[in-house]
């Protein structure tokens, strides 16, 4: 099994910091791999770490086309689910431009996995999330328990669905977001990857440390889908 990522206790929690503590070698973020070659940064999907006949980039922006479209073409309007397309590598010169090009491939996680780390992350249970909807989103909050165990088992799965570890409850009394998920969904020692496409490859690649990508609370596609059930569409 992947490693989760450790060794972090008495080091700075800013976000340059751990990106260093990390990269000893090598570490995963979702898909991507991170690995130190001298000294530049080479990002590439995890699947394609065996592959050298990948188109080569040379800038952090970059990666924000890259992380748009998946390999059929489509838009992918929530960058932590599991189909960020292969066949690239992004040669990076600075740190700055490595946590510039993570951020556009996955848009806040680092600060919010920082803020874990330092003990300041505060997260928001999704009734309360709902509740505080308005216009025509007011609706969500009228979801049944049974309608969110659904939803969230379907949107939020790792397989298919989205990378983030939860962390968020479903209610102020503590409620598990949803019984059709696994136990692994809520751990950040996990690798979520390991449970969608590529399983066998990745498990090549158990060594190299791993960053979860946290969720500190529903996002706003999830509040649409529980909209979507509310209005039965």
């Amino acid at each position: 099994m992947p490693r989760k990522f450790s060794g972090l206790r008495g080091v700075p929690t800013s976000i340059d910091s751990l990106l260093q503590a990390a990269l000893t070698d090598r570490f995963h973020l979702g898909q991507i791999l991170v690995q130190k070659r001298n000294d530049d940064f080479i990002l590439s999907h995890r699947d394609d770490e065996d592959r050298t006949n990948l188109q080569t980039f040379r800038n952090a922006e970059n990666a924000a086309e890259i992380a748009k479209y998946d390999e059929a073409g489509n838009y992918r309007p929530l960058k932590t689910a599991p189909n960020l397309r292969c066949g690239w590598r992004l040669e990076l010169s600075t740190s700055p431009e490595l946590k510039r090009a993570l951020d556009y491939f996955y848009p806040g996680r680092l600060a919010v996995f920082g803020a874990w780390k330092s003990g300041q992350l505060r997260t928001t249970n999704l009734r309360d999330t709902l509740d505080r909807q308005s216009g025509m989103y007011r609706v969500a909050a009228k979801i049944s328990d049974e309608q969110i165990d659904d939803v969230v088992g379907d949107f939020c799965r790792s397989n298919g669905g989205c990378l983030r570890t939860i962390l968020w409850k479903r209610d102020r009394r503590g409620t598990i977001a949803s019984t059709k998920l696994p136990p692994q969904k809520f751990d950040p020692a996990h690798d979520q990857t390991a449970t969608g496409p590529g399983l066998a490859t990745r498990a090549t690649a158990a060594t190299a440390a791993t960053i979860p990508l946290l969720c500190q609370e529903a996002c706003n596609l999830l509040v649409a889908e529980c909209r979507k059930a509310v209005k039965g569409e």
